[in-house]
């Protein structure tokens, strides 16, 4: 049970809740599409290595993932207002900090602050959201915030470009802030507290050990490209990363009240869920980086016109989100997700037959199609996720779904980017590592000046066919994904309902919520 609360909501105030959660959730999606758009500004500003730019993102995405599930465990335990409030506060607080950072390390500092406040704010949103509303006002009330992600991602890079033309990058976290306030001020007045009265005190070993290993995996990848695979500090890296983790694992099957429920995983409606959870990392997300940074590094856009390219990858998630969870009444999630999966893959295809430099609007259908297609699930994600657990432990569930979404973005972005970087360096010869490394980050000037025996349109040839190579095992991964995802969340109920009687006390629980 949560703990009582005086009286029930009124339909005004769950308004304003949710007004409050979806104003946080689309300040979080500006807060890496506008340095991706300002990349190259912000490198001409403060300078920086290669894996000093790539921090740029990373390091929001790095402790956004790897501090969800240790936000939403304080969620349940400390109180989802609280812990929302005191997000949304640091939220804005470090934002406006970047703005006057006036180096490369203070900003990565900067960055990753940022994203513990975002975690906390994002966690207790979505675990009181789900203690406001129940059953079909559920799945459309997180629908509304998944639509809310996309007005974030679909004016994200455009507002940011405007904004760097006119004020300069600095200015792109004017509106962060602005967004966080507003929704500081809402939840403080009508968001109702709520917690997990049998939580228990939060598992700080498994919340460090697995930190620690998302951050060692992430150091050891962005670093390769540069150093090597075969870098005495990478291996060390990899293989911490690979101890951190086993030692979360340990550490989760041991403790009386986890962080993260490892039993789930014995359910393939579970894993389906948390399958569904990655997918948009590799076949929509790493695009909202890696594709601003072409537009504007390589291909020599103004960051106006890159934003404007941008908006038809990400225009979709206004409607097609709420759109798919009103399809819900026709088609079953599986079909609806696995649909969208295979539509963002042709279109991940689509797109890899355009070269670097192809004129701007042969880009508009690909991208269309990539933003349509990973518009479906995403409208129904948040709430399969919720459903997969009892009311009471919400914040867990926001927390793992969360987790594997964020920590699987953060996770891709440095693998697309470090193979991305292979891909590049195969195509100008073995000696152009730093050029390769250079080019990911957007900084042709800088990797023409490394290799000045290739020429500069050979370098943006080389960068384009690298692109494509990239693409096409990007569409193998998310065709591959959308099969085992309708095969895992396609089950039939009668099986699931069977699976679940044979499992007593609180998975049975568990797993009828999931199917119910």
């Amino acid at each position: 049970m949560t703990s009582p609360q005086t009286k029930v909501a009124s339909p005004t105030e769950k308004f304003f809740v949710l007004v409050a959660v979806c104003c946080a959730a689309a300040a979080m999606p500006l807060t890496f599409t506008g340095p991706a758009v300002a990349l190259p500004a912000i490198s001409r500003t403060l300078g920086g290595s290669p894996i000093a730019l790539n921090w740029v993102t990373n390091a929001f995405m790095l402790t956004f993932g790897s501090c969800l599930m240790a936000s939403g465990a304080l969620a349940d335990s400390f109180g989802r207002r609280r812990i929302f409030l005191a997000g949304v506060g640091c939220f804005a607080l470090f934002s406006a900090g970047l703005a006057l950072a006036g180096n490369i390390v203070w900003f990565d500092i900067l960055r990753a602050l940022q994203g513990l406040g975002a975690a906390a704010a994002f966690s207790g949103g979505m675990a009181s959201l789900a203690q406001e509303f129940d059953a079909t006002a559920r799945m459309r009330a997180f629908s509304i915030v998944g639509s809310s992600f996309g007005v974030g991602l679909a004016f994200g890079p455009i507002a940011s470009g405007l904004m760097i033309d006119a004020f300069g990058w600095p200015s792109i976290f004017i509106l962060v802030v602005a967004l966080a306030l507003f929704a500081l001020g809402l939840g403080a007045c009508f968001l109702r507290e709520s917690k997990d009265p049998d939580a228990a005190r939060l598992d700080w070993p498994g919340a460090l050990s697995f930190t620690l290993a998302l951050t060692l995996f992430t150091y050891g990848v962005l670093r390769a490209p540069e150093t090597g695979w075969s870098d005495p500090l990478v291996l060390a890296l990899l293989a911490g990363a690979a101890l951190f983790f086993l030692a979360f694992g340990i550490v989760e099957r041991v403790v009386k009240r986890p962080m993260l429920d490892l039993s789930l995983f014995r359910y393939p409606r579970f894993v389906g869920v948390q399958l569904l959870a990655a997918a948009p990392a590799y076949a929509f997300v790493v695009l909202l980086i890696l594709l601003p940074v072409r537009f504007v590094g390589i291909e020599g856009m103004s960051e106006i016109a890159a934003g404007r390219m941008m908006v038809a990858l990400s225009a979709p998630l206004l409607i097609l989100p709420i759109v798919a969870g009103l399809l819900t009444r026709w088609f079953s999630p599986a079909t609806i997700c696995g649909t969208g999966l295979i539509i963002s893959a042709a279109g991940l295809f689509w797109l890899s037959h355009f070269a670097a430099g192809s004129a701007p609007f042969v880009l508009i259908g690909p991208l269309l199609t990539i933003g349509v297609g990973i518009s479906l699930p995403w409208g129904l994600m948040d709430g399969l996720a919720v459903s997969v657990v009892p009311k009471e432990r919400a914040g867990m569930a926001t927390g793992i779904f969360s987790t594997t979404r964020v920590a699987g973005e953060g996770v891709a972005l440095a693998i697309v980017s470090a193979v991305l970087s292979a891909f590049i360096q195969s195509e100008l010869g073995e000696h152009a590592a730093m050029a390769a490394q250079q080019l990911v980050t957007g900084n042709l000037a800088a990797a023409a000046s490394n290799v000045p025996a290739i020429g500069h349109d050979a370098l943006i040839q080389s960068y384009g066919d690298a692109f494509s190579t990239l693409l096409w095992l990007l569409t193998g991964i998310t065709v591959l994904t959308a099969a085992v995802v309708f095969s895992f969340l396609g089950r039939s109920s009668a099986s699931a309902v069977t699976e679940d009687a044979e499992q007593p006390g609180e998975e049975e629980d568990t797993m009828r919520v999931s199917n119910a």
